[in-house]
């Protein structure tokens, strides 16, 4: 097994490309960038936050029932000490990277995941500020084989935009990652209350949020960066088993890309920033597969042109129909049946249903007018972060879809689903071995849709590094677009 992700990478004509590799922060070094930005309050803070979200730990079954705690992950990261030292130290995945079978890797946070779900703003700034500091420090060394991401704190566009010029502009970092989908405090129930103890919504910011994201978007596409969501919906009401984390964590990444991706679709964001890239990480591709179909359906029905207008009904007819086919009790009632002719809507006259103020094209922002406008969203500026060992991943590239989707390679190192980090790259390749996808499929899977998610607004993105050449000969990569200055 030692050998067998370097055979396999060996026989690939092509690099392998790591979408969303992770590494383990050093705790107590992070710490210590916090304390310069924020002052000794941050970390107060952030601990105080850490001792709230353990209160599971602390409470008895009873309290747990009735205050209905939710099981909290109880341990995230691998056991196996030299992967858990290479997780924790760049130097060391550096060198490991080939025998792992990958040449390059971008790498997302561990701890940094929990940043952009810190409900305090200025702590959350302060927060991601830190971890940038830390990370760029790390990593910059290592640039020939990794590229770490920038957390970028979007509870507010202004937030969001200086973040992402301090992280790109000044400090060099080629990637982001945002959370689409931040928790606020309902406007309505948050009178007269502390605003974290109120009822909330998620905001999945391309789609009726109370700020205006369009200058993000736009900063976005000026540095040449990829948008990429890596979140999860772990707060979320269905997730609130008191007893059983697996019920809490199976598929609460593809929920929170699900509600993300909805919203920068229907919200038209990829229609006014049409060069814009989006990566929906750790969710896996299935869930878009059905989006897609789905959005094509309702396309059809929910569009202005596809709508069956309410006092489209015939009501002559309607009651003719009663008089002939009805029971008595029903033909007894059927001028009252008039008045409720939609089963969602009880008591509504078709009048009122058809008030034209009511009536809705829900793909009017959107920009779509075809299908094909809808699978050319899907296909081109959407990218899916799948796991070696998710076998819905064939899904995207089966020619029944009607679109091809593009899956990016996700080693997920670090974390507890990574057991041995040399079994990564067979497990993926095994879908080729069974005959699940192709050479080409797994090309694209493993190389390609990474390459172009990151380097189609910056094809100086993979500038230095060990597969400049190969992803400039796959992409036929034109001259680097100018990136904007912070």
């Amino acid at each position: 097994m030692e050998q067998r992700a370097a055979e396999i990478r060996a026989g690939l004509e092509h690099p392998v490309i790591d979408g969303d590799g992770h590494w383990m922060e050093p705790i107590p070094v992070f710490l210590e960038y916090l304390r310069e930005v924020g002052g000794p309050g941050s970390v107060d803070q952030i601990r105080a936050n850490w001792h709230r979200n353990a209160a599971w730990y602390r409470a008895t079954p009873g309290e747990r029932q009735h205050q209905r705690l939710r099981r909290a992950i109880w341990w995230g990261v691998t056991s196996n000490t030299l992967d858990k030292a290479t997780a924790l130290l760049p130097a060391l995945l550096n060198e490991r990277l080939p025998e792992l079978g990958i040449d390059f890797a971008v790498i997302y946070p561990s701890f940094g995941l929990t940043i952009n779900g810190i409900v305090q703003d200025d702590l959350n700034r302060a927060a991601a500020r830190a971890y940038n500091m830390m990370t760029a420090d790390m990593f910059t060394p290592f640039a020939a084989r990794f590229a770490p991401v920038a957390i970028v704190p979007a509870h507010t566009p202004d937030a969001a935009i200086t973040e992402l010029e301090y992280a790109v502009g000044q400090r060099g970092f080629k990637a982001i990652m945002l959370r689409g989908n931040p928790e606020r405090p309902i406007p309505g129930a948050a009178e007269g209350i502390d605003p974290q103890k109120a009822a909330w919504y998620v905001d999945t910011i391309g789609l009726d949020s109370p700020y205006d994201y369009d200058p993000f978007w736009q900063r976005c596409v000026d540095f040449g960066v990829a948008v990429t969501q890596h979140s999860g919906s772990t707060r979320w009401s269905d997730r609130a088993s008191i007893s059983n984390f697996t019920f809490n964590h199976v598929g609460h990444f593809a929920e929170s890309n699900h509600a993300f991706a909805r919203s920068v679709f229907l919200g038209g964001v990829a229609r006014r920033y049409p060069s814009l890239n989006f990566g929906f990480m750790e969710g896996g591709v299935s869930w878009a597969c059905q989006m897609c179909a789905d959005m094509i359906e309702h396309w059809e029905k929910r569009r202005r042109a596809g709508l069956q207008y309410p006092n489209a009904t015939n009501v002559a007819e309607l009651r003719e129909l009663i008089g002939r086919y009805g029971d008595q009790r029903l033909k007894a009632s059927a001028g009252a049946i008039m008045g409720s002719l939609d089963a969602f809507r009880p008591e509504c006259s078709i009048e009122e249903l058809a008030r034209p103020e009511h009536v809705a094209d829900d793909f009017e922002a959107s920009g779509v007018n075809s299908k094909e406008d809808i699978r050319a969203v899907f296909s081109g500026n959407f990218y899916f972060g799948c796991e070696a060992d998710d076998r819905a991943t064939m899904w995207a590239f089966d020619p029944r879809m009607g679109v091809r989707l593009r899956p990016v390679f996700s080693s997920d190192f670090t974390h507890f689903d990574v057991p041995d980090f040399r079994e990564v790259i067979p497990e993926a390749f095994e879908m080729v071995e069974k005959g699940w996808v192709t050479e080409q499929d797994f090309r694209e899977f493993t190389f390609t849709n990474a390459a172009r998610l990151h380097a189609r607004n910056n094809p100086d993105f993979f500038k230095g590094t060990v597969v400049e050449q190969a992803v400039a000969d796959e992409l036929g990569l034109k001259p680097p677009l100018r990136v904007a200055n912070a």
